[in-house]
């Protein structure tokens, strides 16, 4: 019997893996790197930027499965990622491997540009009564302070309360290392309420004899100051002395924040003298004409100019019997005189003085009259004349009112025969009756004294002297006048007067 030796596939197989590690034969695969050091390098594209801008990362590895960036997270082993540094800033990326570790680092530089500050700029409220406040508000980006013109300089951010009187535009600058930013707000102001004055006004006493002294006093609410028309300006609260030479309305204003109030009160001032009224009735009224350039009196008619005069006018009239007064002709400046003689030679009110007796005893005169122009326009001058003439003295106290050469009161120097401006204004009513009081006095010397001119109830003290002129010496006498001039066409012309009064004493 023949045995034959079985040997199974599994041990086959198994005895040749032996016999071929033990003979030394060759490996049946891919020899391994497992111990090698991973490599790695990172870098930036581009490496600086501008701040905001970004950059690209990239990488590639070798001995590694994956890649760690500081600050980004892992990455496969090669790979890029997009970055938008706002400062300079090193990137690292780290390899990892069997082998160990590898780092590799690159530098991005961010280049920073300055911007320019930008500030935000309110009022609140923007609309305010005077003596309220407002505060300023302000916001800023990329400033470091604000300034704000007349107020101060303030931080970056913040507020500021401000109380102008009137409207008022500030105007915040912010300041920043990129420069500077200006912007302005606006406050309206609206003026405050203010009442207005009162004043109570009056005088003590309030009636008096010529010469004789009243008090006027006044006090006053909300008021800085008083102005009394002819006298001047005062305090709010006073009182002050006047020694009126005629009934005189004295009017005061009291002045203040709100406006203005007005009062008045009247000092009557009783004359001590005789009185001769109704002067524009009365007869023996004589007349001239005067013209330029001597101004010598010439007798009716007269080349160039004519006059006439019409009494027991009932309109428009005071007293229902005015005198009527009217020139004309073709010289210009032409004058005409109205003169009527009271006391001493040829008295149309009974008074002669045959006995040179009265006339040395007379020191004080007034001239009382309402006047009516009809024609401001071409009325050149109204001339109101007290005359007296005795022992070889002439004394004229002339008081025109100068019309259109200058609106105001002048007055006549005897010794250098001209008129003389009394800066006083003199400003009639076109078509409606004006009041005029002149007050004057003979001085112990002779010397002539105009003391004061009433119109419309405002009394101006005028307070100046002049010595007398020369007269024949056989005139003895006073007279009163009152003169048209005519202006610079003679445009004819029409006046009246009304309850005209001279009283002497």
């Amino acid at each position: 019997m023949r045995f034959v030796l079985r040997i199974s596939a599994p041990v086959f197989l198994f005895s040749i893996l032996i016999a071929s590690i033990g003979c030394g034969g060759g490996s049946m695969g891919t020899p391994s790197n497992s111990g090698q050091a991973p490599a790695i390098q990172l870098k930036a594209q581009p490496n600086t930027v501008s701040s905001g801008a970004a950059t690209m990362l990239s990488w590639n590895a070798t001995n590694t499965t994956s890649v760690s960036i500081s600050g980004l997270g892992n990455f496969p082993a090669s790979g890029s990622v997009k970055v938008t540094p706002t400062v300079t800033t090193t990137y690292t990326a780290t390899a990892a491997g069997p082998g160990g570790k590898t780092e590799s680092s690159t530098v991005v530089s961010v280049v920073t540009s300055e911007q320019k500050p930008t500030v935000a700029f309110s009022a609140q409220p923007n609309s305010i009564v005077a003596g309220i406040s407002a505060t300023l508000n302000w916001t800023t980006s990329n400033a470091t302070s604000v300034s704000i013109a007349g107020v101060g300089t303030f931080a970056a951010n913040g507020s500021a309360k401000v109380t102008p009187s009137s409207t008022a535009t500030y105007t915040a600058t912010a300041t920043g290392p990129g420069g500077t930013a200006a912007t302005t707000t606006t406050v309206t102001v609206t003026p405050a309420q203010v009442p207005l004055p009162t004043i109570s006004f009056e005088a003590q006493p309030n009636s008096i004899n010529s010469g004789a002294t009243a008090v006027l006093s006044w006090t006053t609410s909300n008021a800085t100051s008083v102005n009394i028309a002819g006298l001047g300006n005062f305090p709010a609260n006073g009182s002050t002395n006047v020694t009126p030479t005629a009934s005189t309305t004295y009017g005061a204003t009291a002045q203040g924040t709100g406006g203005t109030a007005k009062a008045s009160t009247t000092v009557t001032v009783k004359s001590n003298g005789t009185p001769l009224p109704n002067l524009q009735a009365s007869g023996g009224w004589q007349s001239w004409g005067e013209l330029p350039p001597g101004y010598n009196i010439c007798p009716d008619p007269c080349p160039g100019v004519t006059w006439s005069m019409k009494q027991g006018i009932k309109l428009p009239s005071m007293s229902g019997n005015a005198t009527q007064f009217n020139i004309g002709g073709s010289t210009p400046y032409a004058d005409v005189l109205w003169s009527n003689p009271l006391i001493g030679q040829g008295s149309t009110q009974g008074l002669p003085d045959s006995s040179h007796s009265l006339l040395p005893t007379l020191h004080n005169f007034t001239y009382d009259a309402y006047f009516y122009p009809t024609n401001i326009g071409v009325t050149q001058v109204l001339e109101f004349d007290i005359s007296m003439y005795f022992n070889g003295l002439g004394l004229i106290w002339g008081n025109q009112c100068n019309i259109l050469g200058g609106h105001e009161w002048d007055i006549w120097d005897n010794v250098t025969q001209k008129w003389v401006s009394t800066g006083v204004a003199c400003n009639p009513v076109n078509n409606a009756w004006n009041h005029v009081t002149i007050q004057v006095q003979r001085q112990s010397d002779n010397w002539l004294l105009f003391q004061s001119i009433t119109l419309n109830g405002v009394t101006t003290n005028i307070n100046r002297s002049y010595a007398p002129g020369s007269a024949p010496g056989n005139w003895w006498g006073i007279t009163v006048n009152y003169q048209m001039d005519g202006n610079d066409n003679h445009s004819s012309n029409t006046t009246y007067v009304d309850d005209f009064t001279f009283s002497y004493w």
